[in-house]
């Protein structure tokens, strides 16, 4: 990091909604703040099982107000995210170790398209609905986020390498031991200090807490 700019990171999984607002935020104010931003894709069931947490939509009335909630959310940061009266479901039927293994291995391989890919997941799956476990669709959004297809091709052979699931397991073990117990989970490196900020709605006390 370049003297005096303050190191961001974002652990993210892209079954988590919040986490694309905290994604799509931070992005937008790396270019207003003096922040070096940066993304750790990481694992949000790891995080859950370690910590005891339990998706919020378990409690009835906190899952319809998340419905709401994320409606406003989306609106109010102009992020494509649809929420359909089953979503709870829908992550619930859902794992995404798969494609955070995928993700992993581009930012293994090839960084430059981590944020791009990353964004492509949350499209497929938040605004489109569509199924982001099978090599096929993999593939499909790795094109979307305009990787060839033979760095795709890599990185999906790579999914099933010890490599790619250990530094997963690594970056995931990372944002437990910062505290995190879910995502989006945003760490600030701040006068020799690691800070956790937890979700999309602390970005403000985050500007502020660095000087910006």
């Amino acid at each position: 990091a370049r003297m005096g700019r303050t190191v961001v990171e974002l652990f993210y999984d892209v079954i988590s909604p919040y986490s694309w607002l905290a994604f799509e935020a931070l992005c937008r104010y790396r270019h207003i703040w003096n922040i070096d931003l940066r993304f750790r894709p990481a694992f949000l069931g790891g995080i859950m099982q370690q910590t005891g947490n339990k998706p919020p939509a378990m409690l009835p009335k906190r899952g319809e107000y998340l419905l709401k909630d994320m409606k406003r959310m989306a609106k109010y940061y102009q992020v494509p995210l649809r929420m359909s009266a089953d979503a709870f479901q829908h992550i619930m039927g859902t794992s995404s170790l798969t494609a955070m293994r995928f993700i992993t291995a581009i930012d293994m391989t090839n960084p430059q398209y981590l944020e791009p890919l990353s964004r492509e997941f949350w499209m497929r799956f938040w605004s489109q609905h569509e199924d982001i476990t099978q090599p096929k669709n993999l593939l499909a959004v790795a094109q979307q986020a305009g990787l060839s297809a033979e760095l795709s091709q890599k990185a999906l052979e790579m999914i099933s390498s010890a490599t790619v699931k250990d530094r997963l397991k690594e970056t995931t073990a990372e944002a437990l031991k910062y505290g995190a117990f879910g995502m989006p989970a945003v760490v600030a490196h701040y006068d020799g200090e690691p800070h956790l900020f937890f979700g999309s709605d602390r970005l403000e006390l985050l500007g502020s807490f660095i000087g910006e």
